[in-house]
């Protein structure tokens, strides 16, 4: 009897999801909206939802108790999904898109680089590079604050990477990054539909602008290898770090991580800036709450890592931003082996989303999840156990956790108290502000703001 009731019900295993022609209805919009379609199959599917696009199996789970079943107690079953092959071109074999041994090694030379006690000797380079940013802000002025960010974090990464100036080549690296990012979510589309062995065809503006990433990064590389290894930077220790047989870096593998950091550790920081102050606008006494906590804690004078501890205010500012808008939008990986979840047996090679845009918002952990609100963080519900732990996952998790979350959050940090404790910024009028869903969470048109110095 009991094998007639399972026979009889096998796709009950399937979790639920749109189908036939519901499906063939949303895919029309899928390849374009992505967030869209998700965020609506959340809301009528619930925390496990299954479907095919293009019979491309792909589930979404929306619970932080999945995602962290995912991420870390069952991340030996999954591989980066199929979407990160869009990826390989511009990052190689770096961190993001490695998998299995070589990955696990490039973790282990990689990672000493970025412990705490290092990452703070790059603090005065963030504050300074905020500082010369903001001595050519005018009173009165309007400015693209996105630009003006991805500019400083570049300044920022060029310098903590390399220990160079590359100021002179920041409009261009800008230029063939942004390339990059509008570009993604069609490669990433082609990604899932071609087969492994099939390339997945780039535009000649995209391979001009991974050309002349591939330019500089390499320049760089070339030059530091013929200096003495003196420098305190990161390019520095990776080049004197060996593998347990003793071997170093080759340029390839050099520049693929450098690659990733370089795209990586100044694209994500800069839109959370530009989020931040976009959210601050639009919550004047929130803005003046940093504004009191800055006046009173530092005065006139430029804030250090020693300061961390005694910004809270300012660190809460930036983990809600983060919540609304996170820089990294959403995970990706793909089964190895069938998968249990919920009662649910989803097939391997399955391709499953986790996305941080959705669960970040969901009002069972975040009461009134639209509305900007720092205060959720003043006795942090994560760490205090109130929420689960994956509630909030602005960085990953498990193994893959990012390797510069602690660099990314000192950076966001110093820069916004540098930038708020001098200037008060508010939204320029007739503009559309849009996310654009690529790698990263960045505003479609740019951001423009005016600036009023603070007496």
């Amino acid at each position: 009897m009991a094998q007639a009731q399972i026979a009889a019900h096998p796709t009950r295993r399937l979790p639920p999801g749109p189908r036939g022609l519901n499906l063939l209805r949303h895919s029309l919009t899928f390849g374009q909206d992505w967030s869209g379609f998700l965020t609506r199959c959340a809301r009528e599917y619930g925390d496990v939802i299954f479907f095919r696009f293009l019979n491309v199996p792909i589930c979404l789970v929306v619970h932080p108790d999945g995602i962290e079943q995912i991420l870390v107690k069952n991340h030996a079953n999954f591989l980066k999904s199929r979407d990160y092959r869009a990826l390989k071109p511009v990052l190689g074999n770096g961190l993001l898109t490695s998998e299995g041994e070589f990955w696990q090694s490039q973790r282990k030379l990689i990672q000493p680089a970025f412990r705490h006690e290092n990452i703070l000797n790059y603090a005065r380079i963030m504050t300074d590079s905020a500082a010369a940013m903001l001595s050519g802000w005018r009173e009165g002025e309007s400015r693209d604050i996105h630009e003006e960010f991805m500019s400083a974090t570049l300044d920022i990464v060029a310098k903590s990477l390399f220990g160079s100036d590359i100021s002179g080549e920041a409009r261009g690296v800008g230029q063939a990054v942004a390339v990059v990012m509008e570009q993604f979510i069609g490669q990433a589309n082609l990604a899932f539909v071609l087969p492994d062995r099939v390339p997945i065809p780039k535009s000649t503006r995209l391979r001009r602008s991974m050309r002349h990433l591939d330019d500089v990064v390499y320049r760089l590389v070339r030059a530091r290898r013929r200096a003495p290894h003196n420098n305190a930077d990161l390019l520095g220790t990776l080049l004197e770090t060996r593998d347990e047989h003793g071997s170093r870096m080759t340029d390839q593998q050099l520049r693929d991580e450098i690659m990733t950091l370089f795209l990586a550790g100044h694209e994500t920081t800069a839109n959370a800036l530009t989020w931040t102050c976009f959210l601050l606008a639009q919550n004047p006494e929130k803005e003046k709450a940093l504004s009191a906590e800055l006046s009173s804690m530092l005065g006139k004078r430029a804030p250090t890592a020693a300061d961390l501890p005694h910004l809270p205010y300012t660190e809460m500012v930036i983990k809600e931003s983060m919540r609304l808008y996170p820089p990294a939008w959403g995970v990706g990986r793909r089964a190895i082996r069938d998968f249990e979840l919920d009662g649910y047996r989803i097939p391997a090679r399955t391709n499953f989303f986790l996305l941080q845009w959705i669960t970040q918002r969901d009002a069972r952990f975040f009461p009134d999840p639209e509305r900007f609100d720092p205060e959720r963080w003043r006795n942090d519900p994560i760490r205090s156990g109130k929420l689960p732990r994956f509630a909030y996952f602005p960085f990953g998790g498990g193994p893959r956790v990012c390797v510069g979350a602690g660099f990314a959050m000192m950076e966001a940090t110093l820069l916004l108290a540098t930038i708020a404790q001098r200037f008060r910024l508010t939204l320029a009028p007739n503009q559309s502000i849009e996310p654009l869903f690529s790698v990263t969470l960045r505003p479609k048109n740019g951001l423009r703001m005016h600036l009023h110095p603070r007496t």
